[in-house]
């Protein structure tokens, strides 16, 4: 029996590590794990860049992180025009954008979000276009972050009676309202309830301030010291970033080839913006880019685990699905580039493919050229 048990536990490992391979990606290094994360929180060597909006950023971020919101790193003038295509930014503006953040070109750059993905891949195509190599992408964002700090289980505890302590007072405090019904002994009663409940809830709250100074994922603005960052000119990285001609010359080989085309465009946007329903704001014309695979985002992110990508088997499974091959150059699009469309492409190199850019100017570019193409 004790030989049996050990070779069924035997299999069973081997069962484990074979279906870990089989999920795990092939290029791992875009990665970090929470687990790592949570060990350079604090670095000054590390900074930690919060791809969501300002508002979100106020209302949770990682301690010491900046904020730079994926969807402004795309730099458009009213009528589309990047200036700089492919780059995101022209190199002064991005130079100083990056430095006013406290980021110097020694520092490693940790994107995240809230755990969904794409404001997070943003940001890391962002600095990955200029040339910044030691950059990652927080899988899970600030939730596994929130998932793992003991002080945060600690806090979550707290507030949990805090709500509870309200919920007493609520009651009594409705029960009073009924003061004709109620005789004197109750209301007296009623009244002493609500008196030591509010003493309660002050103690409380004093305990979850104090727990709330351990916290690793806070409230509140951000606190930055501007520094230097340079960009090199000769290490500007291209692999990853396409603009509208390239895109254009793709579009026209798949119209002309149909499935035997080398190349592939991806529209990772809702289906609303897809059909055109919807029109974006500063942009002339609303639908698709014709010949594009509709492949929405959401796809790839693993909503249910709280990370910001599904296993590689089930990324894969979604990609075969709609003839995305690694035979194949790789164009996503979104709204602006930075978001969506930069999810899709990062999930594509998880999984090996090597021919995949992110189209920066997107919807914003495409939407506002006359002389584009486009489908409703």
């Amino acid at each position: 029996m004790k030989r049996l048990l050990q070779t069924l536990c035997v299999a069973a490992t081997l069962g484990l590590s074979t279906a870990i391979a089989g999920n795990s990606y092939i290029n791992k290094d875009i990665l970090i794990s929470a687990e790592e994360a949570v060990k350079l929180i604090g670095n000054e060597k590390v900074m930690f860049v919060s791809g969501d909006n300002a508002d979100v950023y106020k209302l949770g971020h990682i301690k010491g992180s900046v904020e730079m919101y994926a969807h402004h790193l795309h730099h458009s003038d009213i009528t589309g025009d990047m200036h700089c295509a492919p780059l995101y930014r022209c190199i002064d503006d991005a130079e100083h954008y990056i430095g006013s953040k406290g980021i110097s070109n020694d520092i490693m750059v940790i994107a995240y979000d809230d755990f969904k993905g794409p404001n997070a891949t943003g940001v890391h195509s962002f600095f990955e276009s200029y040339g910044h190599t030691n950059v990652k992408v927080l899988n899970g964002g600030r939730a596994a972050i929130m998932a793992i700090d003991p002080a945060q289980k600690i806090y979550d505890v707290i507030k949990k009676e805090l709500k509870a302590e309200k919920k007493i007072d609520k009651k009594a405090r409705k029960a009073l309202k009924k003061k004709v019904e109620l005789s004197e002994v109750k209301i007296a009663e009623l009244q002493a309830v609500r008196k030591a409940s509010k003493v309660k809830q002050k103690e409380i709250k004093s305990r979850l301030e104090t727990a709330a100074k351990d916290l690793l994922v806070i409230k509140g603005e951000e606190h930055v010291t501007a520094k230097t960052y340079h960009i090199d000119k000769d290490k500007i990285n291209f692999d990853y970033i396409a603009e509208k001609n390239e895109v254009k010359k793709a579009v026209d080989d798949i119209l002309e080839n149909g499935d035997k085309s080398k190349y592939a465009v991806i529209d990772t946007r809702a289906m609303s913006e897809i059909i055109g329903e919807r029109k974006m704001d500063n942009c002339a014309r609303s639908g698709h880019i014709p010949g594009s695979t509709f492949i929405e985002w959401n796809k790839i992110s693993d909503t249910a685990n709280k990370k910001s990508f599904k296993s590689a088997k089930e990324m894969q499974k979604v990609f075969d699905h709609y003839g995305v091959s690694k035979d194949k150059t790789i164009y996503a699009y979104c709204m602006v580039g930075t978001g969506r469309s930069s999810e899709i492409i990062t999930a594509l190199r998880l999984l090996g493919y090597e021919n995949v850019k992110v189209f920066t100017g997107s919807w914003d570019v495409w939407g506002n050229d006359m002389n584009l193409p486009l489908k409703r």
